[in-house]
This record gives C-alpha cells, sequence and structure tokens, in this order.
C-alpha cells in the first residue's frame, strides 16, 4: 500500500467503520484497519482488502508498542475502538482498560508520529443528564458510566497531546446511531428491536409511561459522512455534536415504526412512573466547523431499516 494518504483506523472492522471506508476509498485514502475482530465482519473486511487498498491488523489497541509500530507511515489516525456502554457497566475493569489505556496508546502514538488529524470517536453520552435542550457542546459534562467518563477523558487526553505535541483532532459527539449493519444487541436500538418484533407479530407495541422520553436518532451513513468531514476539516482541536437537533419521542418512534410495517395497531402505554429523558444535539458547531447537515430524515431512515429487516 502506498504511504502517502493512509488513515490509520482502530475499531474500523465495527457497525459505523463499515459505512466510512467505502467513502475514505471514494475520496482517494488507503486504509489501515487496526481491530481485533471482536465485533468486527471479517466477510465485509476481506471483501474492502480485496480492492488492494485495505489492510487489516488484527490487534489490540491496549497493546500500546502495537499500535505504535502500525502507525508508521500514516497521514491520519480515526479512533473508533471502544467496549460499548451497556458492556461497560457490565465489566468496568475491561472498559477502563480498552477504552482508556487504549485511547492513550492511540493519541500518544499518534502525537509521536506527526499525523495530520485525529478523528475521534465521542458520545453525547458526556453530557449525562442534560439541563437543557438542545444539548450544546460548551455545556456542563457529567458522564455516569466507565464508557462515558472514558470519552470524556479522551477529549481531556488530546487536549493534552495538542498542547505538549501539536496534535490535531476534532472529537465527534455522536447522538444516537442506528442504520443497516447494527447488532440488534445495540443499547440505543433495543426500543426500535423491541417494537418491530412485536408488530412483525401483529402486536402492538408497549410503551412505558407516556411515551415522551426522547432520543436524538442520526443515520449511520450521515455519521459516516461527519467523520470524513471531520478528517478534512480546518478547524480543529475542539468537540462537534453530531446529531439531527430533532428529539424523537418514543411515542412518535413507535407510529413511525407501525406505519413503516403496516401494521393496523395502535401502541399500547404501560402506565407507570418513569423518568422522562431527553436528548437533542444542538447542531450549529456542526454546521460551522464541519458544514455538515444530516441528510437522512428518522421517518425516512427508520422507515428504510424495517422494509430491509422484513425482506
Amino acid at each position: 500500500m502506498t504511504e502517502a494518504k493512509t488513515v490509520f483506523f482502530t475499531g474500523g472492522a465495527g457497525f459505523i467503520g463499515m459505512h466510512v471506508i467505502p467513502m475514505l476509498l471514494d475520496r482517494g485514502y488507503n486504509v489501515r484497519l487496526f481491530d481485533n475482530m471482536f465485533r468486527g465482519d471479517r466477510d465485509k473486511v476481506a471483501e474492502l482488502a480485496s480492492t488492494g487498498r485495505v489492510e487489516l491488523i488484527d490487534q489490540d489497541v491496549r497493546y500500546g508498542a502495537a499500535v505504535h509500530q502500525a502507525m508508521k507511515g500514516c497521514e491520519s489516525v480515526i479512533h473508533f475502538a471502544a467496549v460499548s456502554i451497556n458492556k461497560s457497566q457490565a465489566d468496568p475493569y475491561e472498559s477502563i482498560d480498552i477504552n482508556m489505556v487504549g485511547n492513550h496508546n492511540v493519541f500518544a502514538a499518534a502525537a509521536d508520529h506527526g499525523v495530520r488529524r485525529l478523528v475521534f470517536a465521542s458520545s453525547a453520552s458526556v453530557y449525562g443528564d442534560p439541563r437543557k435542550i438542545p444539548m450544546h457542546e460548551d455545556d456542563p459534562l457529567h458522564p455516569l458510566t466507565p464508557y462515558c467518563i472514558s470519552k470524556r477523558a479522551g477529549e481531556d487526553l488530546l487536549d493534552f497531546y495538542q498542547r505538549r505535541s501539536g496534535l490535531s483532532w476534532i472529537a465527534l459527539r455522536f447522538f444516537n446511531v442506528y442504520g443497516e449493519g447494527q447488532k440488534t444487541t445495540a443499547y440505543y436500538t433495543s426500543v426500535i428491536n423491541h417494537f418491530v418484533a412485536r408488530l412483525k407479530n401483529g402486536q402492538p407495541p408497549v410503551i412505558d409511561g407516556k411515551g415522551e422520553q426522547s432520543m436524538d436518532f442520526i443515520h449511520v451513513h450521515d455519521i459516516a459522512r461527519a467523520t470524513v468531514l471531520a478528517l478534512e476539516s480546518e478547524r480543529d482541536n475542539l468537540p462537534v455534536n453530531v446529531g439531527t437537533g430533532i428529539d424523537t419521542s418514543i411515542a412518535t418512534l413507535a407510529r413511525i415504526l407501525i406505519d413503516a410495517v403496516g401494521a393496523d395497531v395502535e401502541p399500547q402505554f404501560n402506565p407507570r412512573d418513569v423518568l422522562v429523558a431527553r436528548r437533542a444535539a444542538d447542531t450549529t458547531r456542526a454546521r460551522e466547523v464541519l458544514g455538515f447537515e444530516p441528510t437522512i430524515t428518522v421517518e425516512e431512515g427508520m422507515t428504510n431499516l424495517v422494509k430491509r429487516s422484513m425482506q
């Protein structure tokens, strides 16, 4: 592989990475994929590798020497490797080991190699329970789980290496990502999968409370676009929300999915007290820094997702 425009991509064999890599190839990049393949799709990686422009290094970000060696000659870095949010609560030790130590190994190597840009997959979960909607990058942060804490710490580490070594970075705070290829066990898609499974069986979705809880659902295609834009942005050294700016309530989501399935049912509400949490991104900085606007509405994205799942 030529080294001139090679992106070092950790965790790139996962759900989001499989949408990012084709975009990178379209823009003339080669990709050095660094992934332990625990959750990666080997068949899709093999298909990409057959182009001669994607190289897989089957290794773990916890091994700093392996990271440092593999990054040699790479022009830029995308760091997505992490333990998921729900698994981090079940096993905080592994989460801290992979997410915190892994973050540092990648960032330190990037600073040593003098890469042009590092793009980090942060998370909207760094905000914790927001005090106001929409959530702005300068709002107070209150991460609640080891995963969320590691994402905030990752941003702080990037700032340290920028001050120490001039590392250029952008941390993308992803909101509620969904789309084709996502594991059914994913934290934010469990409610979608639950609703769709019931609808396919002719049963109505069951909603706790009044369904006022909301999320900012953003399609993986738009997440991938934002990642490539961050890699090429003239602005740097700051976190950027990546969402739609629209909070979709669980009740609204149920209606979208009912219409997509074509079921003749009404949602059932389970009357009980629930914490009404709302999520919506302030998208001003994404627009100004990245030139990013989402292109897929929740209605369009969810409808297409359901129709594909029923084929």
